[in-house]
């Protein structure tokens, strides 16, 4: 069971989409001569429909096909179905939804006037509180609570003071990654990239994030990874399809929610560490933003653990994968614009020089979304647009959007199911950073105490453009499968 997989089921900007997000690409026409229409959809015979439902989403279809075909039968982007948990065990969990496929009914889970994010993360299930300390963090308070603007703030301070040492930590953490790799393939004849990936992961953000070397303790530089990966994966397993035999993992992965006593003890070795090790980002939380202790901690282990380990567990992998399974001869081209802009050491302003680099990362961010659903839920009664119809919404309902299909909106993006690494690139490319939504949020949006959006969104584009740079200072080539490199080509 991978984190990858585990972590695809989950990780806005102020009130509304400011019209540098709405460029005139593939524009429909004013809400106001689009046609009103029922929303298609049904949620079923209570009890049935959503069972049906989940047995399609997770068994019989998986989701991406699970949408694409009521899609197709009703002939719609914007429509009523259910989204597990759902019974025998989640009666407290209202499965209905309304499905927004397309960019421009997606985007209404921006406007901060239109939808409300109280406890709907991961839909209307929400984790037990005990995953978090007993406290609501700031990803399930929504904009209108006071504590909100406290917590998002503080989250882009951490940021602010990690940029300090981001990039160092980041470069110095690579070579430890590789190195461990290359000697791998040496005495093996490949090496899986996944465990050195996440150890790289948790050492650069723990350093980074919370000013702690995980070294000042053996426990958590052995093991600290493999911590948050079960913290998570119980947190999520109700949500996401794992792939293994069924009707096993529907008997025993989404039938019930996991009590968070199964890793109550790594999570209490991990509140530990931060409150010995972080004192500084600690401090911080209490003295210019308010907070105490315990809301610090367990804040800071949120954004460390789900937002930033989880996030880059799911997309670092799928951006390697494209890197390694590209026949185009992209690795050349890479190459090539990497060691003609990078300088004489890598840096913020010499990675984003590489339009290339950075147009790849933007690529794979739209085909690859680490946070594939997304959700909000209606403050009060208004209209929703698609491209081609307008659907009246009610106060209460719950919008559920499918990012891995938003993404491939036809109507915006150019055959929008290949991998194109030039995509982005260019005064075009650019414009279409206006629909590119991974962040909860346009790539052209601002995060704020006002949104929703990723407070690291920017330093996820540097990370990853970091990457692609210094793999292709370091190597000519790599070549390998999803998951393993099996040679690698010392740069000449």
């Amino acid at each position: 069971m991978s984190m990858s997989t585990m972590m695809s089921a989950t990780m806005s900007i102020s009130p509304g989409v400011p019209s540098s997000a709405q460029p005139p690409l593939s524009s429909p026409p004013p809400a106001t001569t689009l046609p009103l229409r029922t929303i298609p959809g049904s949620y079923g015979w209570p009890l049935l429909g959503p069972v049906s439902d989940r047995l399609d989403y997770f068994w019989f279809q998986g989701p991406e096909t699970f949408f694409k075909k009521r899609i197709d039968k009703y002939k719609s982007t914007v429509f009523r179905t259910n989204i597990p948990p759902t019974f025998p065990f989640f009666s407290n969990v209202n499965p209905n939804v309304v499905a927004v496929l397309d960019t421009k009914s997606f985007s209404h889970l921006f406007d901060m006037e239109l939808v409300e994010k109280k406890n709907v993360l991961v839909g209307d299930f929400m984790p037990s509180v005990k995953f978090t300390g007993d406290i609501r963090v700031c990803a399930y308070l929504d904009t209108s609570e006071p504590q909100h603007a406290k917590l998002k703030n503080f989250a882009m301070d951490i940021l602010k003071q990690s940029s300090k040492t981001w990039v160092s930590e980041v470069l110095t953490n690579l070579d430890t990654m590789w190195d461990t790799i290359e000697s791998t393939i040496s005495n093996s004849g490949s090496a899986s990239y996944l465990v050195p990936l996440q150890q790289f992961i948790f050492k650069f953000l723990t350093k980074s994030l919370v000013g702690a070397d995980p070294s000042t303790s053996p426990e958590i530089a052995e093991s600290g990874y493999i911590m948050l990966d079960r913290w998570l994966a119980l947190q999520l397993l109700p949500t996401v399809k794992i792939g293994v035999l069924q009707p096993l993992e529907e008997i025993f992965l989404h039938s019930w929610a996991y009590p968070f006593l199964l890793v109550s003890g790594d999570y209490k070795k991990l509140y530990q560490f931060v409150e010995k090790e972080g004192k500084e980002v600690l401090s911080r939380g209490k003295n210019v933003y308010g907070l105490s202790l315990e809301e610090s901690i367990h804040n800071l282990l949120f954004v460390l653990g789900f937002n930033a380990f989880g996030g880059f567990s799911v997309f670092l992998p799928s951006l390697l994968s494209a890197l390694l399974s590209d026949t185009t001869g992209l690795q050349e081209r890479l190459r090539k614009e990497v060691r003609e802009k990078g300088g004489s050491t890598l840096s913020i302003n010499s990675v984003k020089d590489m339009q290339l680099v950075e147009s790849v990362v933007y690529e794979t961010l739209r085909l690859y979304p680490p946070v594939p659903l997304q959700y909000g839920r209606a403050r009060k009664d208004f209209q929703l647009s698609s491209h081609d119809s307008v659907y009246d919404i009610k106060k209460g309902e719950l919008l559920c959007g499918f990012q891995t299909l938003v993404m491939r909106d036809p109507k915006v993006f150019d055959d929008p199911e290949s991998f194109k690494p030039d995509r982005f690139v260019g005064e075009k490319g650019s414009e279409l950073l206006s629909y590119l939504y991974w962040s909860n949020g346009p790539q052209t949006g601002s995060p704020s105490e006002s949104n929703k959006q990723c407070a690291a969104k920017d330093y996820v584009v540097l990370t990853a453009s970091l990457i692609v740079a210094y793999l292709f200072r370091r190597y000519d080539s790599i070549t390998g499968a999803s998951g393993s490199i099996t040679a690698v080509e010392k740069a000449k």
